[in-house]
């Protein structure tokens, strides 16, 4: 039996409920994914992760590529063993490091050369070598090598950037061995909606396990980014799952499961945790400002978190201006806790068939009376308002 399999098994307007089987466990979407870039979510306990409802974990190829590197992690169990996590991993390929180190690398079709931002060493990654380095890795998903283009992008360089993606995802799939990994093409095209189409067209025909809805979430309006995903999930496959990459503020969230995306990561939540941020339903509350100091309450009520069961706003403010490490740890905690606690309501109201509903309460806290035109334009083409 294909130890990789997806059932839907609930629907409301475009969304979703899924039930996706792994190697190392089923899982429900729509799900978010903390990011354990060096394999740890900087600061929290595995243990941790699975009490607050963590499902899958995400790790980057390029950064355990320069440590401890992947034939260690592979002699020492995977990454499954290596950092303690026995649930589902995903590792990306690499293929992020081509934009967002733009200033340390310089790509042709064989791939991509890095300068090593730890000692300036050279390091190449090609199709080939991103598939090698996550089969030793051990991830259950893995990605397909890709470019990233920054935004903005002339046309031209996004119709390359997307040809060169396609020859790249032929490369990977050559490439790869283990049949216990699942590899899930990536769809690039900017903004541009016919490169778009043709890039997600081109993409599914390699029939995947999965798909991702790549090169969004870099800088460009919100208005032109949910158009992109609105396009994307009219187009690909209802039996396989659809992952938007490096989206994480709730709102977006909240409107991408209503178009019918399935996974999410995002630094964003734990990084705001650690500059003293906490997400909140109105949005997200500043522990540094002093209205907070004496602020007897818990960072949301109703949360079921440690941090909001256990401590005061007061306190926490106390630890992020004293710099205690615990102050970023609760505050971490809290926001992952906040952003699981998001996609277990929306999977209920989706399994009720009230999805809608659902969007337009988490709007009318998040937002007040004016809920911008890109959230009711994506709630619009999801079927829901």
């Amino acid at each position: 039996m294909d130890p990789f399999r997806f059932a839907i098994q609930a629907r409301s307007g475009r969304a979703r409920v899924g039930l996706l089987t792994t190697p190392h466990g089923r899982v429900e979407t729509p799900l978010f994914m903390p990011v354990g870039t060096q394999g740890s979510v900087k600061g929290l306990l595995p243990k941790d992760l699975k009490a607050i409802g963590s499902q899958v974990l995400l790790a980057n190829t390029y950064h355990l590529l320069l440590r401890p590197g992947p034939e260690r992690v592979r002699a020492l169990g995977g990454l499954h063993r290596f950092a303690g996590w026995d649930g589902p991993w995903l590792t990306d390929s690499g293929g992020f490091q081509v934009m967002s180190l733009g200033h340390l690398r310089r790509i042709d079709e064989e791939g991509a050369v890095f300068q090593s931002h730890l000692d300036g060493r050279l390091i190449k990654l090609t199709p080939e070598r991103s598939v090698a380095v996550q089969e030793a890795l051990g991830a259950d998903l893995i990605m397909a090598f890709d470019e990233c283009p920054p935004y903005p992008a002339s046309r031209d360089y996004l119709k390359a950037s997307l040809e060169r993606t396609l020859r790249w995802l032929e490369r990977s799939l050559k490439a790869k061995t283990r049949p216990d990994q699942a590899l899930f093409g990536i769809a690039q095209g900017g903004t541009e909606p016919d490169l778009r189409r043709r890039s997600t067209l081109e993409t599914i025909r390699f029939d995947l396990p999965g798909y991702a809805i790549g090169g969004l979430a870099v800088g460009e309006p919100k208005e032109a980014m949910f158009r992109m995903v609105a396009l994307s999930t009219e187009l690909l496959p209802e039996t396989k799952p659809r992952y938007l990459m490096g989206v994480g503020h709730p709102e977006d969230l909240v409107a991408a499961m209503g178009l019918g995306v399935d996974l999410f990561d995002c630094v964003y939540p734990t990084r705001t945790g650690r500059f003293g941020s906490a997400l909140v339903p109105e949005g997200r509350i500043n522990l540094k400002n002093a209205q907070y100091l004496e602020d007897k309450r818990p960072l949301e009520e109703g949360c079921d978190c440690y941090a909001c069961q256990t401590f005061s706003r007061a306190y926490l403010a106390h630890l992020v201006r004293a710099r205690e490490m615990l102050g970023g740890i609760l505050l971490s905690l809290h926001n992952l806790r906040f952003l699981h606690r998001l996609t277990e309501r929306a999977r209920e109201a989706i399994r009720q068939g009230s999805y809608g509903a659902f969007a337009r309460e988490f709007a009318e806290r998040r937002f007040g009376k004016e809920i911008p035109p890109w959230f009711r334009e994506a709630m619009a083409a999801g079927g829901h308002w």
